[in-house]
């Protein structure tokens, strides 16, 4: 082909437009032939902010990392963190009690601060995995209580992570006791008339605590609603997690990824609605919000 054809031929130059992914009047189906190539798309502000999304996606493990061995540094005096669990569907519909999509957060009341968000199956693995992570948070803080609806597997691992023997001079092996400061409640929802034997209270403190540890928790405050209506937006915000549809999350690697980059963004970038500051701001960690670019100057801690 000569030189001539070649420029003939070649596609003609189309005046900017300010529909975006688009050059002409024929719209931006991906099947047309006008539509932008691979280093047409970097022009565009809407394209820049989705490789930066996508950037984050891929190295949010490190990132994470990163910001939660900072936000560790720091002391607390008291928390009130809340513990709940959130269901989706990973590759395939299967039974409840074999999905991978299973999620485990744990969140302070007062600041809104994120402490763990992590996806699997709901087994002993998953909870430990968890637990391990608030035992290292109770080594930071003076006075935490832990809140759960009715799961005891919270409490269960905590206390056989975090207990300690209390010692009192009497004979005899020495009675285990939770770390003086930690606190752990449950409400049982739902009825018990159904079930046999001795009923179970509504609000329930089933381990023995230290006992110079403060007791000022009243049972009004004995719950997980806020953590319920963090639920709530997530479904919102991440497809994986909504309702009555098929964009199920392909793979736990995938979805857990999304779990990361949705921590940094809550915890460090965006104002919560109902405290009006970034949750990391209001528990301390730092004293302004962090932005997107400044996420991905972070160095990668070894």
């Amino acid at each position: 082909m000569c030189l001539l054809c070649t420029v003939f031929f070649r596609n003609p130059p189309y005046p900017y437009c300010s529909v975006e992914n688009a050059h002409c009047p024929r719209g931006t189906s991906p099947f047309s032939p006008h539509r932008r190539c691979r280093d047409q798309r970097g022009d565009t502000a809407l394209w820049r902010e989705q490789k930066q999304h996508l950037s984050l996606a891929r190295a949010a493990q490190w990132r994470k990392k990163t910001l939660l061995l900072f936000a560790l540094t720091h002391q607390f005096l008291q928390q009130l963190i809340e513990g709940d669990e959130l269901y989706t569907r990973v590759h395939k519909k299967v039974a409840p009690d074999e999905s991978q999509g299973w999620t485990i957060v744990l969140m302070d009341r007062a600041t809104r601060f994120l402490w763990d968000m992590h996806c699997g199956r709901k087994d002993r693995t998953l909870f430990k995995k968890a637990i391990g992570l608030l035992c290292q948070v109770i080594e930071q803080t003076g006075d935490l209580t832990l809140l759960t609806d009715g799961e005891r597997r919270y409490g269960n691992l905590l206390f056989e992570l975090c207990s300690q023997a209390l010692r009192n001079g009497k004979r005899g092996r020495p009675k285990k006791t939770l770390r003086k400061g930690v606190k752990v409640r449950l409400k049982n929802k739902g009825s018990q008339r159904h079930k046999r034997g001795p009923k179970r209270p509504k609000y329930q403190a089933p381990y023995p605590e230290h006992p110079d540890t403060t007791q000022s928790l009243a049972t009004i405050e004995i719950h997980a609603n806020h953590l319920e209506a963090f639920h709530t937006s997530l479904r919102r915000r991440c497809a994986a997690y909504r309702r009555r549809t098929n964009m199920y999350a392909k793979n736990t690697r995938r979805l857990q990824e999304r779990l990361d980059v949705y921590w940094i963004v809550h915890n460090f970038v965006r104002v919560h609605f109902t405290t009006r500051q970034v949750p990391a701001v209001a528990l301390g960690v730092l004293e302004s919000g962090l932005s997107l670019n400044e996420v991905f100057f972070l160095r990668k801690i070894a």
